[in-house]
This record gives C-alpha cells, structure tokens and sequence, in this order.
C-alpha cells in the first residue's frame, strides 16, 4: 500500500510538471501464457487478460540524455492480470516505466520494472499445485511494443501492438518457475497539457565519453532458497570484478569473474547425497562453491544504466543447474565512482537469484 501511494504521488508530481508534457494512458490486453517449462502445464487453462493504466511524462531536452535518447518518457503504471487459472488466481503490480520513441514518434517500446502480489501463493496445505508464486510478492517486469497515434480526436489517442509480463520472486522463496504472458493490447491515452518546443541541444554542453579501460568491483547478495520448497532462505554473497571500456555515449563493454558463494547450495549439496542415494553418488563435503567468467553490456542512460551479462562456470564441482549463466538487472551511479545495483542471476528461464549490490567503478 506505501508503495501504491508513493508512485500516486510521483504522478500526481508529474502531471503538475510545467516544463514537460503528461498523458494518461489506458491499455487493455489479452493474451497466452508462455510454456517455458513442463512444470507449469498444469496453470495453462486459459487466456490471461488485465489491464494497464499508466502515467507518462515526457520529456524535451532539459539534459543532456533526453537528446541523446530521443526524448523519451518516464512514469509509472498499475497492472492488473487475471490468469483465469484457480491455482494462479490474479497479480497486481505498480511499476516505473521508460519510453523509447522510434519511427517518427509513432513506434514507442517500453521497459518497466517494478514489484508485483498475487492473490494466491503457493501454500503446501491449501495450494500446493501452485509452483510458480511462491511468495506473495514478487519481482514484476513488462515490455511493451506499440504503434501510437496522438490527437486523433482532440487531444485523445490510441495505441496498440504487443505486450510481454514476467511475475517472479527470484527464487527468494520456493517453488517459483515464474509466469510469463505474450499478449496483444489496445488501448488510449489522453493529454493533459499541450506540448511545450523542443530543446536544441548546446553543442558546447556535449560530454566526452572517451575513457579508458576502467576496474569494478561489485559485492552482491540477499536471500535464496533451493528448489525444494520449505527447505528455507539463506544468503548468499556473489563478488565479481571485470574490467570495462566504453565504446561511446551509450555503450560499454565488459569482461569479468564471479565467484559465488551460495549457502542454500552448501546445504543442498548435503541433502541430495541423503535423499538421492540410487543416483551417482555425490560426496556430501563437495564444494558448494563456483566461478565463473562472463562478458557484458552496459547501456548508459542517465545516472541509471541496464547491465546484461552472459556466464560460464570454469569452477562447478557439484553438477548443479546448466554451466551457462546470467544476469540482467540495473545500476544506478551514486557518484562518478560507487554505485547501487539490482540484478537477476538466472539459468536460461530458471532465476536464481534477485542480487541487491553495491560496486566501484575506478
């Protein structure tokens, strides 16, 4: 509820903005679930439907980034999805939001992350056929690709084009195979207040983002569970290094070691070589530990950037998961130097791990 008010307030904020524009906008979608897995045959009944409202602010080149990236919008939006599935029941997410505009400004792709609730979780008594919440809340991500035609009648328009979700709680807590929906949505927006010009941009205010190699050092952790569920949270501390080197504006190259240090695994370990007695043996004192090198993108946006990076364990002795890992998740620079993170460490579509981290970049 703290959240549901604070991001009422954030567009409440923006809708009184005199140096931007404001649109609400109201989208209804209707689609399928995604079968990633075998295991969530069982929740794939019907055709998930909901609805989303969100608020845009646009900007018009008050900074620098705003040109560089055509002048996008940033907002929030509340998600309402109906799984029209007993064991699923219904999600609900609040969510902030960038819009990438293309095309002329007809073509817009959205990028949102935020925190989602389920109605129905997991519960070993009442609701054990549900694998995919195992918790309450969850991690909620959406993206959307839409064709948008402003002012068709006043200062109302439409939208529409596709829309893809993803509910899951990081494997915080198990079972949690996660949902993910493809869906079609149309939908249409308003404007609040008329558009003010366009900023040129001051050629003399032009950074230079010429730099060289640069060294980061991450510290990343938080709670996970094995994929037994009940078998309970633990922490975990994933320290990674790598060096980068920043190709321009927007992009950065990165090449990089992990070391992971996973104490539900350490306990897994122990439980697998007792519980799985007529499989190849397992030493129950095998290392829990792992390394692994990876590479990696970083796209700078503003003082917030979005990190992906692909993995290959070169140390694994417990043949745990596949030997190729990875992680998308976000940073935000707090100084030139430190910076915050949170990322999702995941194995093809089995997460993990939700990362929270902080890191130097010198």
């Amino acid at each position: 509820m703290r959240i549901f008010i604070a991001c009422l307030f954030l567009s409440l904020h923006m809708a009184g903005q005199q140096n931007g524009h404001t649109n609400v906008q109201l989208d209804f979608f209707r689609g399928n679930i995604y079968r990633h897995t075998d295991d969530i045959d069982h929740l794939i009944t019907g055709h998930p439907d909901g609805v989303l409202l969100s608020f845009n602010h646009q900007t018009f080149g008050d900074k620098e980034w705003q040109h560089a990236y055509n002048f996008p919008d940033y907002g929030v939006s509340f998600q309402y999805q109906d799984f029209h599935n007993d064991i699923l029941g219904k999600c609900f997410a609040v969510g902030a939001h960038y819009n990438f505009y293309f095309l002329n400004r007809h073509l817009v792709f959205r990028i949102s992350q935020g925190i989602g609730m389920t109605t129905n979780p997991y519960d070993k008594e009442d609701n054990y056929k549900n694998n995919a919440f195992g918790s309450t809340l969850m991690s909620s991500n959406l993206f959307m690709l839409n064709y948008k035609k402003e002012n068709i009648i006043g200062r109302f328009g439409l939208q529409a084009g596709f829309i893809f979700t993803h509910f899951s709680n990081g494997r915080i807590k198990s079972p949690n195979t996660g949902i993910n929906t493809y869906a079609v949505n149309l939908g249409v927006h308003y404007n609040l207040n008329e558009k003010p010009p366009y900023r040129v941009p001051d050629s003399s205010a032009q950074a230079n983002f010429i730099e060289p190699l640069r060294f980061n050092f991450v510290f990343r952790s938080g709670i996970s569970e094995s994929q037994i569920a009940g078998s309970g949270q633990k922490p975990f501390y994933h320290i990674g290094t790598y060096v980068d080197k920043r190709l321009g504006r927007k992009s950065a190259l990165q090449l990089g070691a992990d070391l992971f240090l996973s104490q539900y695994l350490k306990e897994f370990v122990a439980y697998y070589s007792a519980i799985y007695p007529d499989r190849p043996y397992v030493d129950p004192e095998t290392d829990y530990k792992r390394v692994g090198i990876f590479v990696g993108h970083e796209l700078f946006i503003n003082k917030l950037t979005v990190e992906t990076q692909l993995g290959y364990y070169v140390y694994k002795p417990f043949k745990y998961e596949i030997d190729i890992y990875q992680r998308v998740g976000a940073k935000y620079y707090i100084t030139d130097i430190l910076y915050g993170a949170l990322s999702l460490k995941a194995h093809g579509a089995r997460a993990e791990a939700l990362e929270m981290g902080i890191g130097i970049r010198i």
